[in-house]
């Protein structure tokens, strides 16, 4: 019995120790970019490299934020990013709900055609998409960098996988009570999901924060511009300006990184959760 638990002991030690070795390996080049950001260029170029900065300095940051616009860009990407993220946790908790908790003809097929639209990659619709952008004479606006946001498939699923878990003893309870479906949803249901909210929340935040592509076709000027174009035009026009592109791409990547550490205790739980559901 003894040797059993020493043999099951030493397991867990050599799991830690090898997954210890990989988030390092994972997290190093995120480590070296920060500390590179408070490095002056010439000490970034050296070799070889240093990994902390002998000359602490946040001259980069001043240069990058007075070279380019980039705190409108910042601006820019917050407001889309923000209400991208509202209105897919909406639609999406929304759907969930109808298509776990009520029973209406082809409820399964409507699920499944949505199920299978996840395969289609984002590139084969982005020509239809743009065509219609076009054709409502929304190019170069905010409602078609939000437009794409606002309705998650991916997020639908996850929630009606999380509200299929909920008794609907306790929604009829409600009812009995005299809410309608509206306060269920709104009393019954959110309350109960809000641990997937928080997951499905950085998924979408993650997403529309990250997207380049199609905000590289929608946007024309430099009123629109997000951090990501921001970024790619800050590269364009400053490519030897390592010690500033390295800012820059830290700047893009900081707010995730900040969101991540503030719900990381309700993603883990939502996820994890949403895995029991059946």
């Amino acid at each position: 019995m003894r040797s059993k638990k020493k043999s099951e002991r030493l397991f867990y030690i050599i799991c830690y120790v090898v997954l210890s070795l990989f988030a390092v390996v994972m997290i190093m080049p995120f480590i070296w970019m920060i500390l590179s950001t408070f490095k002056p260029q010439n000490e970034l170029m050296t070799f070889p490299p240093k990994f902390f900065p002998k000359h602490f300095t946040l001259d980069n940051y001043k240069e990058v934020l007075t070279t380019v616009p980039f705190f409108k860009y910042y601006l820019n990407s917050l407001l889309v990013t923000t209400v991208s993220v509202i209105l897919v946790l909406f639609t999406s908790s929304t759907a969930g709900f109808a298509f776990a908790k009520y029973q209406f003809k082809g409820k399964n097929q409507i699920f499944k055609l949505l199920v299978s639209a996840m395969m289609i990659p984002f590139p084969v619709t982005i020509i239809p998409l743009y065509i219609m952008i076009y054709t409502l004479g929304l190019v170069d606006s905010y409602i078609a960098l939000i437009i794409t946001g606002i309705v998650s498939i991916f997020g639908t699923f996850l929630m009606r996988q999380f509200i299929l878990g909920i008794p609907n003893d306790l929604l009829d309870a409600a009812r009995i009570d005299g809410c309608n479906e509206w306060m269920v949803y709104r009393k019954i249901i959110l309350p109960n999901i809000k641990p997937v909210l928080s997951a499905l929340a950085i998924f979408s935040f993650m997403g529309v924060w990250n997207a380049f592509l199609w905000p590289l076709l929608v946007v024309n000027g430099d009123k629109h511009r997000t951090v990501q174009l921001g970024v790619q035009y800050f590269t364009q026009q400053y490519g030897d300006l390592v010690h500033l592109q390295i800012t820059a791409a830290a700047m893009a990547v900081l707010p995730i990184i900040i969101l991540y550490l503030f719900l990381q205790k309700q993603f883990i739980k939502g996820i994890t959760m949403t895995g029991l559901k059946g």
